[in-house]
């Protein structure tokens, strides 16, 4: 059987009522004829939009594939135990040219309940930020289902939401339940569970082409709300050259920031798992042991299990997340 080696998959473009265009402008991704891209899934094994690999011998294999052909020597044998041939994350890349709907995403409990699926508890690193730009997380004030109930029926649901402004290099973690939204000029990389359970709470009454309103999930979304305030959403971090930085510990998954502008050695024999890197700005060489990738802004790259050592050569400089799902 073919050896593993670091692999890209070829872009799943979406085209949205919200999206943009900075999906071809800034990543110089092309989507074609679509009029807009708001989301790029770079790697995914969701049902009906499985991603497909681009690159080396297996070019044109499915990721479920290889799962199925490697097992844990893709995924990890924790990861693999855990979740079998169901690829455990997805990443994406996110465009919003106008204010995505306000949403909630349910746990695990729920959306094994009610939809036979994994919760969605993600991230967004946001790597360009119109002026002025904002998004929102969670609640201004500490509320209950009911108190939440009375400001939604008098139309009054905008005035208890967080709203933060943003800029470039800012980081935000979505637990499930969170109520947010990702505010009109933001472009953003977000990693989240392999879920596509949304929610839908409002949609600033906002109309498609065809003079339909999207359906929304008013009733649905009250047992996944977490009602609770929080002093801080925005996640706090000191940015290093050469020395990965914590972003996000869960137990989906964990992130580092890595900005490299020399070479790098990442050890990975500790870990139980695949490792996936983003790339966001310039780029950088990925060599192993017998096998080298040039990545760039726009990129996303699966390390397999079975790869331990991870030389990075940027060129001449780069900036990545660097993810993967902690064992048990």
């Amino acid at each position: 059987m073919q050896n593993l080696y670091p692999l890209k998959f070829k872009t799943i473009f979406k085209d949205k009522i919200w999206g943009g265009q900075k999906i071809r402008t800034i990543l110089g991704k092309d989507f074609g004829d679509l009029p807009n891209c708001g989301e790029t899934w770079e790697i995914s094994g969701v049902e009906g939009n499985v991603s497909v690999v681009d690159n080396g011998v297996l070019e044109g294999t499915p990721l479920t594939k290889l799962i199925e052909d490697y097992g844990s020597d893709l995924l990890g044998a924790s990861v693999y135990e855990r979740f079998g041939n169901e690829f455990p994350l997805l990443v994406k890349f996110i465009d919003a040219n106008d204010d995505l709907s306000i949403q909630v995403h349910p746990d695990d409990v729920l959306a094994k309940a009610r939809h036979n699926s994994f919760g969605k508890t993600e991230m967004w690193y946001v790597f360009q930020a119109d002026e002025g730009s904002s998004l929102i997380t969670g609640f201004n004030q500490d509320l209950t289902k009911e108190s939440y109930q009375e400001f939604f029926s008098k139309g009054e649901l905008l005035d208890v939401l967080n709203r933060e402004y943003v800029k470039e290099d800012d980081v935000y973690f979505l637990p499930a339940g969170r109520v947010h939204t990702i505010g009109k000029g933001l472009l953003l990389a977000e990693i989240q569970q392999t879920s596509d359970v949304t929610y839908r709470i409002y949609d600033f009454d906002r109309k498609d082409d065809q003079g339909n309103t999207r359906e929304l999930h008013v009733e649905e979304a009250l047992d996944a709300i977490d009602y609770k305030y929080y002093s801080e959403y925005k996640t706090a971090y000191q940015d290093k050259a050469n020395d990965p930085v914590p972003l996000v510990k869960c137990q989906y998954f964990e992130t580092n920031k890595i900005n490299a502008t020399e070479s790098m050695i990442r050890d990975y024999s500790d870990l139980d798992s695949f490792v996936i890197y983003v790339c966001f700005e310039g780029q950088v060489r990925v060599k192993t042991d017998d096998f080298e990738l040039n990545v760039s802004k726009g990129d996303a790259v699966l390390i397999p299990a079975c790869i331990t050592k991870v030389e990075l050569l940027p060129t001449p400089n780069c900036e990545l997340l660097e993810s993967w799902v902690p064992s048990e």
